[in-house]
Order: C-alpha cells, then sequence, then structure tokens
C-alpha cells in the first residue's frame, strides 16, 4: 500500500454555530468533530496528517495538537475556497510519495472503509477518485457528472446547469489523487465561477482535460454528515448514537431500552452486559463482563469490573474503579477511589480519593471528607471493614481491616484492625422533657395564630 498523506481542511468558520467554540471542537460522542475525522484518516493507513485551519486559531491548534501530536498544521491565510486551502499544506504534499487524500473537517460520522473507498481506484489505476453519495435530497451539494466509471466533472449547485442540477449523486467529503497529479494540477486551479473562489473540486475537470482517468467511490449519506449548524450538530449525534448502539448489542451487551442509553466515542462495554434505560456514558469507560449498569446512572472516566452493580441513580466519576462484584448503589457518588471485591456501597454515599478494601460495607450516608479547601487527602478503607450509616470520614484516615465504625461517627484518627471506633456525642435522657417541648412549642404556635386575629 502506498504513502499516504491526508489533507483536512479545517479552516472554514461555522458561524451559524453562534458559538465561541471553533466548529470543529464541538462534540459528537464525547469527541471534537476534528478528532472523529483525524481518526477515520488514521484508519484509513494515513502516515502524514496535515491540517489546514484559519488564521488565530490557538485554541483548536492546541487540542489538534494533543489529538494527533505528530500532524503538521497549516494555516490559510485568507478564504479563497478548498483549493486555496490545501495550498496551505503545499510543504507536506511537496514530499508525498504515495497519494494524497483531501477531506473535509466538519464530517464527524466518516469511517476508515469511506476513505479506503475512495483510495481504492488509485489502487486499481486510477489518477484520482471522488467520493460520493446519494441524499434524499441534492439540493445544495455539489453534482458528480460521470460516465460509467469514470467521473468527468463536480459541479457547484450555483454553477450547475438545470439538467445537472437534477443529477441525485452528489460530492461527500474526499478526494483522492496520486500525489504526482495533486501536485501537477493543483496551481492550475482558478477562481473562475460564481463564487470567485479556488475549488478543489475543479481538480476533476482539470485532470480529464489532460486525459487523466478519475474514478469514484460512493459512501452511505449518514456517514457522510457535515455539520455547520447546532441543528446538523443534533443530527450528527443522534446518527452517532444510532451506530453505537447498533454496534454494542451486535457485541452481546444487552440495551433495555436502546433510545436513552449515550455513549461516547471510547465507550468500551464487554459482553453479557445489561444496561437499563436512561444510563449515560461520558469519555473513558470501561464496563467487564457481566456487569450491569442500572438506569439514570452517569459514568465518565471508570472501570467497572466483572459482575459490578452501578445504579439506579449512580454517578461515577475519573479515576473510580470499581472491582469485581461490587456495588454501588442508589444515590451514590464515587470519584478516583477504587473500590475492592464485593464490595457494598449500596446507598446515599459520598466516597472520593479513596480506597476501600474488598467486601468491605460502606453504610448509607457514608462520606469521605477528602477536601480541606485546598488540597484532597485519601481515606483507606480495609478489608471487610463496616462503616455504619451517617458517617464522616475526615482525610488523611486509615479504616483498618475488619473494623467497625459505629453510626453516626465523625472518623478523624486511625483505626487499627478489627477495632470498634466510635465518635459521636454521648446520649443523654431526661425524662418528660419530651411532654414539656411539646406543650412549649403548641403554646407559641397558638399565641401566634392569635396575633394574626
Amino acid at each position: 500500500m502506498a504513502d499516504l498523506l491526508a489533507i483536512i481542511l479545517a479552516a472554514g468558520e461555522g458561524k451559524r454555530m453562534k458559538s465561541d467554540t471553533p466548529k470543529l471542537l464541538h462534540r459528537v460522542g464525547g469527541m471534537p468533530i476534528i478528532g472523529h475525522v483525524l481518526a477515520a484518516a488514521r484508519g484509513s493507513g494515513a502516515t502524514e496528517l496535515a491540517v489546514v485551519t484559519a488564521p488565530g486559531a490557538d485554541a483548536f491548534e492546541t487540542v489538534i495538537r494533543q489529538i494527533a501530536p505528530d500532524a503538521g498544521i497549516f494555516v490559510q491565510d485568507e478564504a479563497k475556497g478548498t483549493a486555496h486551502a490545501a495550498m496551505a499544506a503545499r510543504e507536506a504534499f511537496d514530499r508525498a510519495k504515495g497519494n494524497v487524500i483531501v477531506v473535509y473537517g466538519d464530517h464527524p460520522l466518516l469511517r476508515p472503509e469511506n476513505l479506503d473507498s475512495v483510495i481504492a481506484p488509485l489502487d486499481a489505476g486510477k489518477h484520482a477518485a471522488i467520493l460520493g453519495f446519494k441524499p434524499e435530497s441534492p439540493t445544495g451539494y455539489g453534482r458528480l457528472i460521470t460516465e460509467g466509471d469514470r467521473l468527468l466533472a463536480i459541479r457547484e449547485e450555483k454553477d450547475a446547469s438545470e439538467e445537472e442540477r437534477r443529477i441525485g449523486l452528489c460530492n461527500a467529503c474526499g478526494l483522492a489523487f496520486r500525489a504526482d497529479v495533486f501536485r501537477d494540477l493543483i496551481d492550475k486551479v482558478t477562481d473562475d465561477n460564481a463564487q470567485g473562489e479556488f475549488y478543489i473540486t475543479d481538480l476533476v475537470e482539470l485532470a480529464n482535460a489532460e486525459g487523466l482517468d478519475v474514478g469514484y467511490a460512493i459512501a452511505p449519506e449518514a456517514d457522510v454528515v457535515g455539520v455547520n449548524s447546532r441543528g446538523q450538530l443534533a443530527v450528527a449525534e443522534k446518527l452517532f448514537q444510532k451506530r453505537r448502539r447498533a454496534e454494542m448489542m451486535d457485541a452481546g451487551v444487552t440495551l433495555i431500552d436502546p433510545d436513552t442509553v449515550y455513549f461516547s466515542y471510547d465507550t468500551a462495554i464487554e459482553r453479557d452486559v445489561e444496561i437499563e434505560p436512561g444510563v449515560w456514558f461520558g469519555p473513558g469507560v470501561s464496563v467487564s463482563k457481566g456487569a450491569s449498569i442500572k438506569a439514570w446512572s452517569h459514568l465518565e472516566g471508570c472501570t467497572i469490573g466483572p459482575g459490578a452493580e452501578i445504579g439506579p441513580f449512580a454517578r461515577l466519576r475519573p479515576a473510580a474503579e470499581i472491582g469485581e462484584g461490587a456495588k454501588v448503589g442508589n444515590f451514590v457518588e464515587v470519584k478516583k477511589a477504587k473500590v475492592g471485591k464485593g464490595a457494598k456501597l449500596n446507598h446515599l454515599s459520598y466516597i472520593g480519593d479513596a480506597q476501600v478494601g474488598a467486601a468491605a460495607n460502606i453504610g448509607a450516608g457514608t462520606i469521605t471528607c477528602n477536601y480541606d479547601g485546598f488540597n484532597k487527602w485519601l481515606t483507606v478503607i480495609g478489608e471487610g471493614a463496616f462503616i455504619g450509616s451517617n458517617s464522616s470520614l475526615v482525610a488523611p484516615v486509615n479504616i483498618g481491616d475488619g473494623a467497625y465504625v459505629g453510626s453516626g461517627s465523625v472518623i478523624t484518627q486511625n483505626v487499627e484492625a478489627d477495632a470498634l471506633a466510635l465518635a459521636r456525642g454521648q446520649q443523654v435522657n431526661k425524662p418528660g422533657r419530651g411532654a414539656d417541648l411539646r406543650a412549649r412549642n403548641k403554646a407559641i404556635k397558638d399565641q401566634r395564630k392569635n396575633d394574626k386575629a
């Protein structure tokens, strides 16, 4: 397979997004749009990435360097069309030895196989190839003018004749060329069109004029959805979720009500996991075989061991590690904590910056007091420890293996293994005072009623 340079055109302003966030940094499935396109290019075998941005896109460039540190970043100084943008990456395509593919950066559902399909004609002898699709309505798209397996031209709608506008095969988001052909043709593009811009699609007619053989490939419409508005962003998210849900079920995951479960781009779930309605998976979640995620739980940046039970109404935050067979129940929040095998956090607790030993039991209302206003501190709860309900564990503190903490305790010192810790005020009973208090309180209430009257 030839070396492949992928040029990602990411200089569009996306004004219809009405946002301070650059268009391609808006997220689909938890990943910036540009991240999806870069992943597709990598997946199709790109050996070099070149991203073309607009001037002053510092925040955007920072994200690119995080996602693809080895990508080259080039700036289109003035917005004068797609070919003009591609020209900005001259340093990259001048040294390219194999193939060059130009991809529009605002297509978050693009798959590696879509790009594979448009590169395949080059391997079969074509000089260039274009990715097309057949939308339900072609209005607004450039049309592919074909003859057999040859592509003769791409006509932008504003420049198309009435007959050409009736064509149903439209330009998608990828153009592939042999590197030497791309270099020869790119500088021959002119701005002789209704928009006064340099179109990358004009390379097709230029190639045909020189007797070169141009082909095309067709992608499913759902794979080449572009994003230029909040509405289109919502459509892309909906299609992404539909795809991920189908992938999960095909892999052996049970979704009780698929349309109510939301995944991220990197959600990893093993077979025989059951997911109830209303569950949200943020980025960085992995779930092992046989686990159960109950309704209305929110998970991000966490790992869940085999056979663990989460929820309902649980929240797992980043760096939560839930061990095999452990239970994290309703209205329990876990953050940056390791929960051991078989441990139980059944209800109404906050466990943050902690280690919970195997088979430990955390009573309702227990919290680890991990923050002093400046620093986070660690709580260690030993194996088989029993923490009574409504206890506060003030970190840093260590509860030994098999230790008991009495309900309602505020623990500020370490508890040795197998000890019982009680840290609460001594109970005092005063006979008859309950009746006195009721009488006093009733008198106050009656007086207030009389005052209002």
